[in-house]
């Protein structure tokens, strides 16, 4: 379950990435990654303490993928005050006037904190893609109609992307990039079981089976998405999901392993004269 084993390093197709990996039982994934999780916690704290990185977890993933839940599991043990979860959705009228990516800047991670993107800036090359018409809304000098969205387009907005994501690692964000990577059959499965399960039907909208209708072409704006904008600050790594404990395990698993190999990351020293009277407050608080 090594990082490298699902980070993109080179150009991939996703028709032929696993969407389903079995590492054992549910009750033993679940123990390790509880176990994973502490650890991480444990870096967290003195990423806090010391004030010097913050870390970025980006998540897509089509519908069903399981990001909500893949959430609240990995990070269950953070304390409160040290990770922020944003939930992108559609562009409010504030934030429609201004560019795209400023939602998404003024919701980054303080130093010494985790910040989650569910559903990140790579919406506005995945969803916005298929459905260009979007795009319009955003009110951009020299596109005023569908036609005026080209391939040059895109890969403007892709160097704008990676451009963002340099700037912010160059200043001590550390990028993750998870795609959660689901098959048609499985997301058919689990839409099913937001219809059969009374207490899930809040979940279903009509609005799913059309987007599902666009599959093919959601896949090949992923693809594109992912070849183009994995970079050594900022990787993306494919996270076989049709096995919701597996592909939590495996993504905290990648967090641990790439986190730990900042060795400096540490919690700060004590002043010297703290620490030179520490038996002095020590004593005093016991004489009380």
């Amino acid at each position: 379950m090594k990082a490298s084993d699902y980070q993109i390093t080179q150009p991939i197709q996703l028709k032929d990435r696993e969407t389903h990996q079995d590492f054992g039982k549910k009750k033993e994934l679940e123990k390790e990654l509880d176990s994973v999780s502490k650890k991480i916690a444990e870096i967290q704290n003195a990423m806090y303490a010391q004030g010097k990185y913050a870390a970025l977890i980006c998540i897509q993933g089509m519908d069903t993928a399981g990001k909500d839940s893949l959430i609240r599991e990995v990070f269950k043990n953070f304390n409160a005050r040290g990770v922020v979860v944003h939930s992108f959705k559609v562009p409010t009228s504030l934030e429609l006037g201004h560019d795209y990516l400023w939602r998404h800047y003024i919701a980054l991670p303080a130093r010494g904190k985790f910040g989650i993107f569910n559903r990140t800036h790579y919406e506005n090359v995945l969803v916005t893609r298929v459905h260009p018409e979007y795009v319009l809304n955003e009110n951009i000098p020299g596109i005023d109609s569908v036609s005026d969205i080209d391939e040059a387009f895109w890969e403007k907005r892709f160097e704008q992307i990676n451009n963002f994501e340099k700037h912010i690692a160059e200043n001590g964000t550390i990028i993750f990039k998870f795609f959660l990577h689901l098959s048609k059959e499985e997301q058919k499965n689990r839409l099913l079981r937001r219809l059969n399960k009374p207490n899930k039907n809040w979940k279903f909208s009509a609005a799913d089976l059309k987007e599902r209708e666009l599959w093919d072409e959601y896949q090949k704006c992923y693809e594109d998405a992912l070849n183009k904008t994995s970079k050594f600050h900022a990787p993306w790594y494919i996270i076989p999901a049709d096995d919701k404990p597996t592909a939590r395990l495996i993504l905290a698993n990648i967090l641990l392993e790439k986190l730990s190999e900042y060795k400096d990351i540490i919690e700060p020293e004590l002043d010297a004269k703290t620490k030179h009277n520490l038996d002095a407050y020590r004593k005093q608080l016991e004489t009380e």
